[in-house]
């Protein structure tokens, strides 16, 4: 009896041995996930995400420290921010129900910056700040607009035991095209294959597009996983019924072999405008510009194992996935989407640290420095280094900590333990490998990577107001 196709291969059931009490069994040769055989991602392609780290974030001690940034012009644009009575937002709802966008009551709640308002907003619990003006227009949000907000379904692309990517529909041009975009909260660019002879998967073609427009310059990104390049082109481009005309966006020429064996056609960058490549603002703070969001954020839904089921939630909040309140922490620097990191936990003892932590929608595992892994798997008797899977893994007895903690600005955040337990690292082995990886070799040593192994466990929202800040939610996932 055969399983799910795993990175080009089956995995037989006769190769894979299932732990008691729980769901995965083998790293090695196949990871038993529920009624699923999932073969782990060959080393090729684990090494590559690695790879992929260290050249995303190659930049990224400039970028913290402030030096090399792009303008900041989108924050004074949300001190005061009101969606525009002409957007087909909904600036009377910031929530939506059984995965579709729907009205609710109109609220006055985003009047307060600390109020994230779901279908259920009572208008008569909703409070203004003292000082409206300080952060937001005082005109009565319910006063605005009647449409309702906006989500993208993703699509999860699982490779064995890995959600490696999630992707989703975008349209540019006029008439539209449509193609398809990883989600990446992790950098800041749009891009899109286009007149590119390698490439396989759809293209965009500029002479179909009344609404092109070229320009001069080029366009150039190294991700680790691939480099691409072409040309920075604006035209229409469209995501869940938001539209904004000459978007800038990279039309992509050329892109390495690693790149194009991947489900998706490009790749939106989703994190601060001050760390595009273009130069230009991403498409998401042209929505925030233009005023078409009902506030100015997003949020985010990474589904476990699961092709479909996963979101973006354009200037709302889907509280269906979400199954308890939400923490908000301060972004620390408005270049990756960053927060404070003091520490990895497991069984209550704590490997203190102190980093900044970049979420990070387009990396699948958490990386942290060297010395920070170390002492966090001293906490866990029998962990070993794991290099024969690639540069960082570590292995530890399957199950032998029942509480894996990430630590916050000093709120603490489990990791479900079918996230965190990759699969065992051979057929009947009681050792699995671990999703916390060390990484260094150049990267500030003081930076933290925290991908989809933390994301499935807590539904995240991305607020450009106040300075910048990120809610985490736990996650609907913890319940199945």
């Amino acid at each position: 009896m055969t399983g799910l196709e795993g990175d080009g291969q089956f995995c037989s059931r006769e190769s894979s041995q299932r732990a008691p009490g729980n769901a995965l069994a083998t790293f090695g040769p196949c990871l038993y996930t529920g009624r699923m055989h999932r073969r782990f991602p060959r080393k090729q392609r684990r090494e590559r995400e690695s790879r992929s780290v260290l050249l995303k974030y190659a930049r990224s001690g400039d970028y913290l420290a402030g030096i090399g940034l792009n303008q900041d012009d989108v924050m004074t644009l949300v001190d005061r921010y009101f969606p525009s009575s002409a957007s087909s937002v909904n600036a009377s709802s910031f929530g939506v129900s059984d995965g579709a966008p729907t009205a609710s009551a109109a609220s006055d709640a985003y009047d307060d910056p600390n109020i994230v308002p779901s279908l259920d907003t009572d208008p008569a619990k909703t409070t203004k700040p003292a000082d409206p003006g300080q952060h937001y227009n005082d005109t009565p949000i319910s006063s605005l607009a009647t449409a309702a907000g906006q989500l993208l379904p993703l699509r999860d692309y699982v490779a064995g035991a890995l959600d490696l990517l999630y992707y989703g529909s975008i349209s540019l041009g006029t008439p539209p095209q449509v193609l398809t975009v990883d989600v990446d909260t992790g950098s800041a660019d749009l891009w899109v294959p286009s007149a590119c002879q390698a490439c396989h998967g759809h293209q965009f073609s500029p002479a179909r597009s009344s609404t092109f427009h070229p320009t001069s310059e080029g366009f150039s990104i190294t991700y680790g996983t691939g480099n691409v390049s072409g040309r920075l082109v604006t035209d229409v481009v469209s995501i869940a019924g938001l539209a904004v005309a000459e978007q800038a966006f990279g039309a992509v020429s050329a892109r390495s072999d690693e790149m194009d064996r991947q489900p998706n056609d490009g790749l939106i960058g989703m994190a601060f405008g001050t760390i595009a490549q273009s130069r230009r603002a991403t498409f998401f703070e042209s929505l925030i510009a233009q005023r078409r969001l009902a506030a100015p954020l997003f949020s985010v839904h990474l589904s476990r194992h699961e092709q479909s089921g996963s979101s973006v939630c354009f200037g709302c909040v889907d509280s269906s996935r979400t199954t308890g309140p939400v923490t908000w922490l301060p972004v620390v620097s408005r270049s990756y989407w960053t927060v404070s990191m003091d520490g990895l936990w497991a069984n209550g003892a704590r490997a203190p640290a102190k980093l900044t932590a970049a979420i990070d929608t387009g990396t699948s595992l958490i990386y942290v420095p060297s010395a920070l892994a170390a002492a966090f798997y001293a906490l866990i008797p029998g962990s070993k280094r794991a290099n024969q899977y690639g540069p960082g893994f570590w292995s530890v007895p399957c199950y032998s900590a029942n509480q894996i903690e990430l630590s916050f600005d000093g709120d603490r955040f489990a990791i479900h333990p079918n996230d965190f337990y990759l699969g065992r690292v051979s057929a009947g082995s009681t050792a699995c490998v671990a999703g916390v990886l060390s990484i260094d070799n150049g990267l500030p040593p003081n930076l933290a990577i925290i991908g989809d192994v933390f994301l499935k466990s807590w539904y995240s929202t991305y607020d450009y107001r106040n300075g910048g800040r990120i809610g985490f939610w736990p996650d609907g996932n913890n319940n199945k």
